[in-house]
């Protein structure tokens, strides 16, 4: 069987608005658990793919932020 895990989470998500993929960010973040994970590891993977150097270097500055605490 071969599953596209990545294709799946975006095929999942792809008419959502804003406001509900918010509300899935959120959601997974405040459950804690490690199933979350990977939805949550390509959601960032497609910020990142449409981001600008500019938005990359802001979230690295804020992750590097973040990782100290």
């Amino acid at each position: 069987m071969d599953f596209d895990l990545r294709h799946a989470i975006m095929q999942n998500v792809a008419n959502n608005t804003k406001e509900q993929l918010e509300d899935t960010i959120v959601d997974a973040i405040q459950r804690g658990e490690e199933k979350y994970l990977p939805g949550l590891g390509v959601l960032f993977e497609a910020i990142w793919k449409h981001s600008s150097e500019q938005q990359k270097d802001m979230m690295l500055s804020t992750l590097e932020q973040a990782v100290k605490q």
